[in-house]
């Protein structure tokens, strides 16, 4: 079914490009200038044969884009399957053993060297 409007969509296409580069201008080079009659469909009216046919096409390639996307489209599940999923239960963190015996003596600070005046070069 896919590759059945897959094709049509590709022969509307083709025919609809066709048909518009088949339809010759009404006004000249006025119209890009901003020129151009007041009406709106021009002095010849709204008809013709490829103007109707062009519309068919257009019509027709929507119509093929749309089912397309119908045919093409993956269908979602009902359920979600992300609530399906069971968390695994961590372990609950062991406590510190606590110290056999305190230490008798607090710990000192490292003992820093004295600091040393250092020589200053002569003044000139």
């Amino acid at each position: 079914m896919q590759s059945l409007i897959l094709t049509l969509h590709i022969v509307v296409c083709v025919t609809l490009v066709i048909l518009i580069l088949l339809q010759a201008g009404k006004e000249g080079m006025g119209v890009i200038f901003g020129g151009g009659s007041s009406s709106v469909f021009g002095s010849s009216g709204a008809g013709g044969m490829l103007t109707k046919l062009t519309a068919f096409m257009a019509v027709l390639f929507v119509i093929t884009c749309l089912s397309y996307n119908l045919a093409t489209s993956t269908k979602v599940a009902q359920q979600s399957t992300i609530l399906d999923i069971k968390l695994e239960e961590m372990p609950a963190p062991a406590e510190p053993a606590a110290p056999a015996q305190p230490d008798p003596q607090p710990a000192t600070p490292p003992a820093t060297p004295p600091i040393t005046p250092q020589a200053t070069p002569p003044a000139r």
